[in-house]
């Protein structure tokens, strides 16, 4: 089979909310890459992919065992990788770089595909408002604080984050209401007007959306595999939001 397609997914929350919810979820998203790879030319992990991330010097979270090994195997096949980090998992570094060939992004940026300029990216902390979070951040993503967090012992750590990421999910996860109401989709039509993109594609909401924002651009939002497992399929210049059943 031809690979012509690019794949966009983002919240898998590895991790949450046990082992056992975790376990089958991550064996549903193992089902879903191994569909996808006989036409997959890249795929791109638009963050929160685990509840918690965070590399020691020597030591990296327990688990997640068959969601690495089949991107180790993607890598080894050929297929470009690309994870972002989101807000539960902002502090990877290199060792997935190192270990899988996954290239990683802590930023979002915008790519040139089949004569399409994508915006991407988790998207927390984008648009207007939600200071405390901005500022909460910029403290949590600064080298001081990666240090002292380093400091402590993993056992200790790694439940005080798990403890956090929970409470984090809470904040993020309000309903739609209204294109009006949506910070993504009121930040993407502020960026249209700087420099305008044909598709924007951001996760963080966990809630699929598809929302056109002029006569050139639509804004995706991924969803979740919490709840939707949704995705998003590039092929020929169009995008679509699709939801995978096994």
């Amino acid at each position: 089979m031809k690979k012509d397609k690019i794949y966009f997914a983002s919240d898998f929350h590895l991790g949450s909310p046990n082992i056992e919810e975790s376990h089958q979820r991550e064996k549903l998203i193992v089902s879903w890459l191994n569909k996808i790879e006989q036409d997959a030319i890249a795929i791109y992990l638009l963050g929160d992919i685990f509840d918690f991330w965070f590399e020691y010097k020597k030591v990296i979270p327990k688990g997640f065992v068959r969601l690495l090994g089949k991107l180790a195997a993607l890598a080894d096949n050929g297929v470009q990788i690309h994870l972002f980090g989101g807000n539960h998992d902002l502090w990877m570094r290199d060792y997935l770089e190192k270990e899988i060939g996954i290239t990683i992004h802590h930023k979002p940026t915008i790519i040139e595909v089949e004569k399409k300029k994508i915006f991407i990216g988790h998207g927390d902390g984008l648009g207007k408002g939600d200071h405390l979070y901005k500022f909460t951040r910029k403290i949590f993503a600064s080298k001081t604080c990666q240090w002292i967090f380093a400091r402590l012992h993993p056992n200790l750590a790694i439940s005080l984050a798990h403890a956090w990421s929970k409470r984090s999910r809470k904040n993020h996860e309000a309903p739609f209401i209204s294109q009006k109401e949506e910070k993504l989709f009121g930040y993407c039509k502020e960026q249209q007007k700087i420099r305008p993109n044909d598709y924007y594609i951001f996760g963080h909401r966990h809630i699929p959306l598809e929302l056109k924002i002029d006569e050139q651009a639509t804004y995706f939002n991924l969803g979740d595999w919490v709840t939707h497992n949704t995705y998003a399929i590039l092929k020929n210049g169009v995008l679509q939001l699709k939801k995978y059943q096994k």
